[in-house]
């Protein structure tokens, strides 16, 4: 029996093929460039200085006056005390003039030496004056040259710069959410996290629009381009240590393929998924999401109360809003509750997730509340 490659049919039988991915995507329209999975470059086993463009780390942005404004300071400080220097040791210094050196011709001996003119008006005679010279006065010419021409040194070392950062971070990063797709649902969730408290060094967005990925590096996000269906690009944001994952992708078929190619590299990672219709569902959990949410239904159902009662559309709205008047969140139960019912907490309680099962909150095996157990309720937005 063949089974038809189409995300709507029905799942072939599970003798027929060897393993999940193999059950799954064969019921998938194969995306554009599916055959580069297998002919993957190995990004995340190769040296760091090759994922420049790959995967950007965020920094401060600085304004063009304040990185010119540093850089005429450090200049000032290297001629003021190369000058200093050369003041202290005026006797090991020779003028044309056969006068003796005031600080302005120190100054002005300086100057000319740090810029690499060297009109040979003053000289150092003396091999005491000559020493440091070497070992101090050319070490600050150096550091002068440096200054100067600093956006241009920037520009150079930039690679090796943002290469080091990159092997920093990937040492260090570790219990993340990984975001795939940062189009509007994407957006919409991060900004949905960071307004829950999550810092945003902690999330990491993969896309492979380079467009969209500027736009969640200055929201201060660290970035990996590429196709997240690969496995390659997802082990660059560091999936296998990630604590959750969010797949946010445009394509059903292709939020499949992610969340079986994340699921595989991360057994233990929650993983949330949206997908259009809700025919998929199945694919998506057996794909290893454990939480789908079906966009366009639930869009239709706001769009469906909306004309009756708009007001609890916008209660709804309120509540999945984190960062404004009341959301929804879950907590740990305090010692002094245990053994009362939910209904009775101090807070208005929604629901009880009991051994990774949520139960409503008048559903009779919940109505003592047990060590262990976590409690879904209402807070007023932006309060821990």
């Amino acid at each position: 029996m063949t089974c038809p490659i189409d995300l709507h049919s029905r799942l072939c039988s599970r003798n027929e093929l060897d393993s999940p991915r193999e059950r799954t995507a064969a019921h998938l329209r194969r995306p554009r460039g599916f055959g580069s999975r297998l002919r993957s470059e190995h990004l995340s086993e190769g040296p760091d200085y090759a994922l420049v463009g790959v995967v950007r780390i965020p920094e401060l942005q600085q304004s063009p006056g304040r990185a010119i404004g540093k850089r005429v300071v450090f200049a000032v400080i290297a001629l003021f005390l190369t000058s200093v220097i050369v003041f202290l040791d005026r006797d090991g210094y020779k003028d044309s003039q056969g006068g003796e050196l005031s600080f302005l011709d120190a100054l002005y001996y300086s100057a000319v030496t740090l810029s690499t003119t060297g009109y040979g008006d003053i000289t150092p005679v003396t091999p005491f004056a000559r020493l440091i010279n070497l070992l101090v006065i050319t070490p600050l010419r150096v550091l002068f040259l440096i200054v100067l021409i600093g956006t241009t040194l920037e520009v150079l070392t930039e690679r090796s710069r943002q290469a080091l950062k990159i092997q920093r971070w990937r040492n260090s990063v570790r219990n993340h959410t990984v975001v795939i797709g940062f189009g509007t649902k994407g957006r919409t969730a991060v900004d949905a996290m960071i307004g829950d408290g999550i810092k945003p060094a902690e999330i990491v967005v993969v896309d492979a629009d380079a467009d969209v990925l500027e736009a969640a590096a200055a929201d201060g996000l660290v970035t990996v381009r590429g196709d997240a269906t690969k496995s390659d690009i997802l082990r660059l944001a560091g999936v296998a240590h990630a604590a959750s994952i969010v797949v946010a992708a445009n394509r059903d078929d292709t939020a499949v393929l992610a969340t079986l190619t994340a699921r595989e590299l991360n057994p233990r990672a929650k993983i949330v998924a949206s997908i259009r219709e809700s025919e998929n569902t199945h694919l998506m959990r057996q794909s290893g999401a454990n939480s789908v949410v079906v966009s366009s239904e639930t869009a239709g159902r706001l769009l469906g109360i909306a004309t009756m009662t708009p007001s609890v559309v916008e209660v709804i709205e309120d509540l999945l809003t984190p960062d404004a008047g009341y959301a929804i969140a879950e907590r740990e139960v305090d010692p002094t509750e245990t053994g009362g019912s939910p209904a009775h907490t101090r807070d208005l309680v929604l629901g009880v997730v009991r051994n990774g099962v949520l139960h409503r909150v008048d559903d009779s095996e919940v109505e003592q509340i047990e060590v262990g157990d976590r409690l879904l309720y209402v807070r007023k937005g932006g309060q821990d």
